[in-house]
């Protein structure tokens, strides 16, 4: 019998008679078949992540966060009541603030020590990761592979090297933590608790985690087969929660502007437009992840087949969802999952970039997770076709690690090529500079880099050309201007 089938995995669970086993015991033997998964997963994480620890800051929201932020450098009570009470860099983020003022008492201003708690958050959510999934499907190794595919895959780099990503790496921990209490068959009080708990900790430390009632409640209706009526109640008050957080990032967005900004001039049903296309874009960057970058710079307009060839895929994936939603819930669910973790950074409410890498870093999950579902279904069906036949179950069985293999190496090994990109400010911009030269704002800090060394002329010499080619907004042109005024006066006469 398959191992990793449903019915040993709830026979495991559900053992009414232990003999004179102690709970110690018990609690030990059943985390002994986790040991090698959870084990490999830190060390996959380790191998790919551990030259982060040499790299430097970056000139990209570092500076804001960490280095010139004199809330990360006291413990005085003053202090810690405006972090908890204040709104900070366009977001009320108080624990997100708190790790780092916990990293400067640690390590002072050495990056090494914030690129460390990066790596272990992000090694700690892909353990959340795999015991989440686990307990979903009953499969370890559906379990372990999303989990694999989210720790090594390239497109998280941005998350893991880049310090002021910090907050997408602690609110997706409790995030993940709240989903494994509450995406339980039947919860129980301590773990609706700890959810709760684990949620509002999530809340504290960046505002994606307002979309988590709604995956709970999908869970509910699609999984447990609840009717709305019954389901709904269970998340009035993370809901509420969610609703009072919402409305108090909503607020600091619309006062603080900076970034890309093109697009929110736009009407939301061309943004909604532009959306059904990006969406689609990060699809493929999970699947084939090329030409990864700090900004990105998606076409908003001349793309009216793109936009109707996406909404139709869109509409045929939808109605997939719908049509399996009783056959295969929880492939429903991780559509519906993959669907809601976007929408918070779908810009409905303004935000300063249309795409980024980050953004993908909770809706990849799902997705994940589908692709191993699909290899372990694949896997079962050689089993059962070939039960009787030796040589085709090796053959099904030897194409399913190599399968494994490849996707997991070919992932890892673009991991480890893109990461010095994120090094320092020299090795992120230059890099944008390539991929994105059109950008004002990679001109801008590609100037503000060169400056940062003493290189005056170069970033004079960048800076008027970004005003001839990259045809700036009034903003951005007003601070290209200033800092040409300024940097001028230390060039020697030409």
């Amino acid at each position: 019998m398959n191992s990793d089938s449903p019915n040993v995995t709830r026979c495991e669970t559900h053992t009414p008679s232990l003999g004179g086993q102690s709970r110690a015991a018990l609690l030990l033997n059943r985390s002994r078949p986790h040991r090698a998964a959870t084990l490999s997963l830190v060390l996959l994480v380790v191998a790919v992540y551990w030259p982060v620890v040499g790299f430097d800051f970056v000139n990209w929201d570092d500076p804001w966060y960490v280095i010139n932020n004199p809330r990360i450098k006291s413990w005085h009570p003053v202090n810690l009541y405006q972090v908890a009470t204040e709104i900070a860099i366009k977001n009320y983020a108080p624990l997100t603030t708190y790790s780092y003022l916990v990293d400067h008492t640690l390590w002072g201003m050495r990056p090494g020590g914030y690129h460390l708690t990066n790596v272990c958050l992000h090694a700690i959510n892909a353990l959340l990761v795999y015991f989440l999934i686990v307990q979903l499907t009953h499969r370890r190794m559906v379990g372990w592979m999303s989990a694999a595919l989210f720790a090594l895959h390239p497109v998280h780099i941005e998350s893991v090297a880049w310090i002021a990503s910090r907050k997408g790496l602690l609110s997706g921990g409790f995030i993940l933590a709240s989903l494994i209490c509450w995406l339980r068959p039947k919860p129980s009080a301590k773990s609706e608790g700890y959810g709760l708990l684990f949620f509002f900790a999530a809340l504290l430390s960046k505002a994606i985690a307002v979309v988590v009632p709604f995956v709970v409640l999908m869970y509910d209706m699609l999984v447990r087969k609840q009717p709305f009526s019954k389901a709904f109640p269970r998340q009035i008050v993370p809901g509420f929660l969610a609703l009072m957080l919402l409305l108090l990032t909503m607020t600091a967005q619309n006062t603080e502007v900076g970034g890309v900004r093109g697009h929110m001039a736009l009407s939301k049903p061309h943004l909604l437009a532009v959306d059904s296309v990006i969406v689609w874009q990060y699809v493929g960057m999970l699947a084939w992840p090329s030409d990864l970058c700090v900004l990105y710079d998606p076409a908003t307009s001349g793309i009216a087949a793109q936009v109707a060839v996406s909404l139709l895929g869109w509409a045929l994936v939808a109605y997939a969802a719908w049509r399996f939603r009783r056959r295969c819930p929880m492939a429903s669910l991780a559509a519906v999952a993959f669907m809601t973790f976007l929408l918070p950074v779908l810009n409905l409410f303004p935000i300063t970039t249309l795409m980024n890498d980050r953004y993908l870093y909770l809706p990849s999950i799902p997705l994940f997770a589908l692709a191993a579902g699909f290899m372990s279904h694949w896997w079962e069906h050689w089993q059962r076709r070939y039960s009787r036949v030796n040589h085709g179950f090796v053959v099904g069985r030897m194409l399913a690690v190599i399968a494994m293999i490849v996707a997991i190496g070919g992932y890892a090994q673009a991991s480890r090529a893109h990461l010095p990109v994120w090094q320092n400010g020299m090795s992120l911009w230059s890099h944008a500079s390539h991929e994105v030269p059109q950008l004002t704002v990679v001109q801008i800090q590609m100037a503000n880099t060169l400056h940062s060394q003493g290189r005056d002329e170069a970033a004079v010499s960048v800076l008027e050309r970004a005003l001839v080619e990259c045809h700036p907004d009034e903003l951005d042109e007003k601070r290209i201007r200033e800092k040409l005024a300024e940097w001028r006066t230390n060039l020697p006469d030409r």
